[in-house]
């Protein structure tokens, strides 16, 4: 890792951080572990919860959609709560409500109410809005910017490595049995059916449970960690001069086109991660087997963040890996839509590799040149999460009304805008006339 103290391209928030910044991110890579563990059980949770509360395609998504749309409800409060606190004592409460979102699963699963599940979700999500909102920029700033992507491709690896493990550990509980469980319940009568159905919610409480107890633990040792704080509100010579006369971070068109791509980019990154399962089910896999399909596809995007880490900024620029990585979306959307079976699924999973260096990409080149608006455009950007809640759902609704195959096609107009952003939309600087 670069001294970004001695570098002259690190910002003045990286200098704050002060030389040694190793032990910062060690910190920052175990949250990002956390929340990635947290975010991708919904891939489990959709068909579990699909076969528990008995739902269609479309109300088995809206798990997405309320854990994902506290991104944008919630992004300005934790800007404001960070305005607060700082970037330290505001990981510690993001990790504290995610804490109690897990606790509300434990009623959730005791009554079977799908509502009260999706309001658990709601909570996690608002959690996760407050701790991403300090610990994106805050892994951007802690070196130069121009190798922000790879420091973000590390943190990457450590999301994603949680997101490998997530499915397949919880999948084991959760989906146990879960094809026989759904071919016997037609057989059954209504008090035995509502029984079966109760002892399979039940399985959600043990793990929930030591998710609640590790992340009030977490929130503990972030609190009294050596972890520093940084100020954005500092800017250099060149930024100062460049950012006189605004007054919003809606005068800097690259932030708001880059929430846009943002958005549409966690929209097929949840998409690629959390409708596989079920998709493989659609395509005759068994729930058995098909419960490994996310974490292949995390899988993918491991491998992802390592060639970007190694790449960049050495041999390719982060836009242009972003470009590349819309390219390779597209031809996988399309391999997906126009195959069967297997070679249809693993395209799905394979698009793990595609979205892998675009979050790293889209972020720094999206807050590059914010000064004293970086804290209110990562709450933007944080907001542009909820593309995880939406374009979801609306697959749901396709899935339901054409076939989950063909539904599918939502993806290729989101990678086409997303290589727009990276060739031309990241370099706009001024509003027009």
């Amino acid at each position: 890792m670069t001294n970004v103290s001695a570098s002259k391209s690190a910002p003045p928030a990286a200098v704050a951080a002060g030389s040694n910044s190793s032990r910062p991110i060690i910190i920052i890579g175990a949250l990002f572990f956390v929340f990635g563990f947290v975010t991708w059980l919904n891939s489990v949770l959709i068909p579990y919860l699909k076969i528990a509360c008995e739902l269609n395609n479309f109300e088995s998504y809206l798990v997405a959609f309320a854990f994902y749309i506290a991104y944008l409800v919630m992004a300005i409060p934790s800007a404001w709560v960070l305005k607060a606190t700082g970037f330290k004592k505001g990981m510690s409460v993001g990790l504290l409500v995610m804490a109690v979102g897990c606790l509300i699963f434990i009623p959730a699963a005791q009554t079977r109410m799908y509502g009260l599940f999706l309001f658990g979700l709601f909570i996690q999500g608002t959690g996760l809005a407050v701790l991403q909102t300090a610990v994106n920029p805050y892994a951007t700033i802690l070196g130069p910017r121009e190798s922000a992507a790879k420091r973000i491709s590390i943190m990457g690896i450590c999301n994603k490595v949680a997101g490998v493990i997530a499915p397949i550990a919880l999948g084991a509980i959760m989906l146990a049995n879960a094809d026989a469980l759904v071919a016997s319940l037609g057989t059954m009568d209504a008090a035995q059916k509502a029984a079966e159905l109760d002892a399979l919610a039940s399985r959600v409480i043990n793990p929930y449970i030591i998710m609640t107890v590790v992340l009030v633990l977490l929130a503990v040792l972030i609190h009294f960690s050596g972890l520093p704080e940084v100020d954005t509100d500092k800017e250099d010579e060149t930024v100062a001069a460049a950012n006189v006369g605004k007054t919003s971070a809606f005068q800097f068109p690259h932030l708001l086109l880059g929430v846009l791509t943002l958005f549409l980019y966690v929209g097929v990154e949840v998409m690629a991660g959390d409708t596989i399962i079920s998709y493989g089910s659609s395509q005759g896999f068994a729930m058995e087997r098909a419960k490994f399909f996310t974490s292949i596809t995390l899988t993918a995007m491991i491998v992802g963040y390592i060639i970007g880490i190694i790449s960049i900024p050495k041999y390719i620029k982060q836009e242009t890996a972003l470009r590349i990585c819309a390219i390779i979306g597209v031809i996988f959307s399309l391999g997906a839509i126009f195959t069967s079976g297997f070679v249809s699924v693993l395209c799905i999973a394979l698009l793990g590799l595609a979205n892998s260096l675009m979050w790293p990409s889209i972020w720094p080149l999206a807050i590059a040149d914010l000064g004293r608006f970086t804290k209110i455009g990562s709450s933007y950007l944080i907001m542009a999460i909820a593309g995880g809640a939406l374009i979801p759902l609306a697959y749901g609704r396709l899935a339901d009304v054409l076939n989950p195959q063909q539904a599918y096609w939502i993806m290729v107009p989101c990678y086409l805008f997303i290589w727009y952003y990276a060739t031309y939309g990241h370099k706009i600087r001024r509003r027009a006339i």
